[in-house]
């Protein structure tokens, strides 16, 4: 019988993996510093050095294991928020802004995975969004409707359609561009490729303190310091040193979980097992098959829990996605699933991401709110390197602090 490992991701694996990267133990002068070695860090770390910047990242840990190990590497083309709920948020040409430019990250990541040659499992897949009553087809029709006013692709599925996928629904959305990706090992390709090309990494280095002074910046660790220009806070949301700026994103969770390799019964019910299913529920469930056949269901996403809470809770969530991805495959019931683990994230106020600078902290560029999608991160690399080159667009106020809403 499967036992279950809670609260560890599939991505991580069994053994420790060591420091690839020194601690910084020195005092360093480089233009350009990274806070945070998730995705978004070392994304943003290559995407400086290809361009020809002098850049360092820190990160407290290991580079990649972090809350991006934790993450369902699950790669969509369509931000978290519907179009139509963009638009009575934040008006048509900004809701438009948002949707083409996370498009064009999950394309470009894709492309950059294979010219970087990065092997992190990157398995491009199309997405459907299926609704399971009439009352649910209702909203995604429309959402369709603004999608093709907007110039955004995506085909409608007819309740036959739906039922030949294996699903029971009356309508959805298929849209191209998704993927499934092992998370870690896309942080430590990335890493490789900015580290290549002339980028300074230091793991098991925390920033204790942040200081400015005459125009420069001073990231102090336990060992050593690097002073600089500009620093990119890319923790995905703020810790100690930003706690007044904490009041721009919630701290939230999914679970997830992952099945041993399906039966037989259950590879036949799901008929195409290259999509990626998201139901049309609010927080929604997403369904991709990883390596070996597995199933990774997620869902379940509430506000963050105390840690103290944290065990007990993604124990039972776990039990409770299995019982809800049992009521969609019936002969997955009684499987216990090999990994239940809980997936922190953060988002905007507005469920979008924040990645821009801040009045109140001068030579500093910030990345919150990003949620689980890799596509994400690697928006907020694009929108960084703009910033720091001097070529931010009118579009990338949408993803300002102070973006309008209606």
């Amino acid at each position: 019988m499967t036992r279950t490992r809670y609260g560890v991701s599939p991505w991580v694996g069994g053994a420790a993996r060591k420091a690839t990267y020194p601690a910084l133990a020195e005092r360093l002068e480089i233009p350009i510093v990274i806070i945070g070695g998730g995705l978004t860090g070392v994304a943003t770390a290559y995407a400086c050095a290809a361009a020809g910047l002098r850049v360092a990242l820190v990160e407290a840990d290991r580079i990649g294991h972090g809350a991006s190990a934790m993450g369902a590497g699950i790669v969509q083309q369509t931000p978290p928020i519907g179009l139509v709920d963009m638009e009575a948020q934040h008006g048509r040409r900004v809701a438009k802004a948002i949707s083409t430019a996370w498009r064009r990250a999950a394309l470009e990541l894709a492309a950059t995975v294979r010219r970087l040659n990065i092997r992190a499992g990157f398995t491009p897949a199309e997405g459907i969004t299926w609704a399971q009553t009439s009352s649910a087809a209702g909203p995604l029709e429309r959402e369709l409707a603004a999608r093709r006013a907007a110039g955004l692709e995506g085909t409608w599925l007819t309740r036959r359609a739906i039922a030949s996928i294996g699903l029971d629904g009356v309508g959805g959305i298929r849209t191209r561009g998704d993927a499934i990706v092992d998370p870690v090992k896309l942080c430590e390709g990335f890493a490789r490729a900015a580290a290549a090309r002339g980028a300074m990494l230091f793991e098991r280095t925390r920033a204790v303190a942040v200081s400015q002074a005459r125009g420069r910046i001073e990231i102090q660790s336990a060992r050593g310091r690097i002073a600089c220009e500009t620093v990119i806070v890319a923790t995905g949301e703020p810790t100690g040193l930003f706690d007044p700026l904490a009041r721009h994103v919630a701290a939230c969770s999914a679970y997830a979980v992952q099945t041993p390799p399906a039966k037989a019964a259950v590879r036949v019910a799901v008929r195409d097992r290259s999509l990626i299913l998201q139901d049309s529920q609010q927080p929604p469930h997403r369904l991709a098959w990883t390596a070996g056949d597995r199933i990774l269901w997620t869902g379940a996403d509430s506000p963050r829990v105390a840690d103290r809470l944290l065990a007990q809770t993604v124990v039972q969530r776990t039990g409770q996605l299995m019982y809800e991805l049992s009521l969609l495959l019936h002969d997955i019931s009684g499987v216990q699933p090999e990994h239940g683990w809980q997936v922190p994230y953060s988002v905007g106020r507005d469920g979008l991401p924040i990645v821009a600078s801040h009045r109140s902290y001068p030579h500093h560029l910030f990345a919150f709110g990003l949620g689980t999608n890799p596509a994400a991160a690697f928006l907020a690399s694009r929108l960084l390197l703009r910033h720091l080159n001097g070529t931010s667009d009118k579009a990338d106020a949408a993803f300002g602090f102070t973006r309008e809403t209606r």
